[in-house]
């Protein structure tokens, strides 16, 4: 079953002309509680791993083993999703356990060819301790195209001339900027970050340049403002889904990023709550 989001209640571009500099695309994954396997396109799904590459390990919990958080076939998603040359497939896991200098979880990503990996890992370690909210459940996902405006990461310039009228915009329909019409919620590639508070955008400390948002993984698809406008057209927005099941800080997400300028593709992490 496909997953739709619905068009904007308003034309922002019509509106807001002053916000088309700003507008990019998002790959809404819509993740829905599934049996994926690790030939599918997943969130918590089982990966398709080497069986003779070792299972990531964190380096802070003793080499406690990482889960499963996502992974994504490149023929699963649109061409907005930025494969390294050779690359197909792309992994992402994390250690589920609070970390001291990292937040609540450390990732690691992965990117590889899916034919070369050979004999497949059957029975991956599992962490000895773990918080169970970090842990996704398997989920299938339901990979989304959809146009996004700048909501944490408009500039301020830019905000402080639009402001008034968001706010009587707001007043004559009841459509929010930032919750109903700027960047799609929930988990997502690419686009703009799914920021709960104001952005901190890494830079890359090898070419100084800021570095670009591959994922959002968040707590929920909505929250109970922001579903009435993003809830695909498939479900119903008071029917509670079953996703991934996470709890990261409340309401709050785990944003990725990347430097596609640097040798291996360095990447670094994120973390608010809500």
């Amino acid at each position: 079953m496909t997953r739709r989001t619905p068009p904007r209640p308003v034309d922002v571009a019509r509106l807001f002309p002053e916000l088309l500099p700003f507008r990019t695309e998002s790959v809404r994954l819509h993740p829905r509680a599934g049996a994926p396997t690790y030939r599918d396109s997943s969130v918590g799904g089982p990966l398709l791993w080497p069986a003779d590459e070792p299972w990531p390990l964190c380096p802070e919990h003793e080499g406690s083993p990482m889960v499963p958080v996502v992974q994504i076939h490149h023929g699963d998603v649109p061409d907005l999703v930025p494969f390294p040359a050779g690359c197909d497939l792309l992994q992402v896991l994390w250690c589920p356990r609070s970390h001291r200098d990292h937040g609540w979880v450390l990732p690691h990503v992965r990117w590889r060819r899916a034919d070369a990996v050979g004999t497949r890992l059957e029975a991956p370690p599992s962490p000895a301790e773990r918080e169970e909210d970090y842990v996704p459940r398997p989920c299938v996902i339901h990979p989304e195209r959809v146009t996004e405006y700048p909501s944490w990461d408009l500039r301020e310039d830019i905000w402080d001339a639009l402001e008034d009228r968001f706010l009587a915009l707001e007043e004559e329909t009841g459509w929010d900027y930032q919750r109903h019409l700027s960047s799609a919620p929930g988990t997502k590639l690419v686009g703009y970050p799914g920021w709960s508070q104001h952005p901190d955008r890494p830079v890359c400390a090898g070419c100084g340049k800021h570095m670009e948002h591959l994922l959002t993984v968040r707590s929920t698809e909505a929250d109970a403002v922001s579903r009435h406008a993003w809830t695909p057209v498939e479900e119903d927005r008071d029917r509670p889904y079953q996703g991934p099941g996470l709890v990261l800080g409340d309401l709050g997400g785990v944003y990725l990023f990347e430097c596609h300028h640097c040798p291996g593709r360095p990447f670094a992490h994120r973390y608010d709550c809500s």
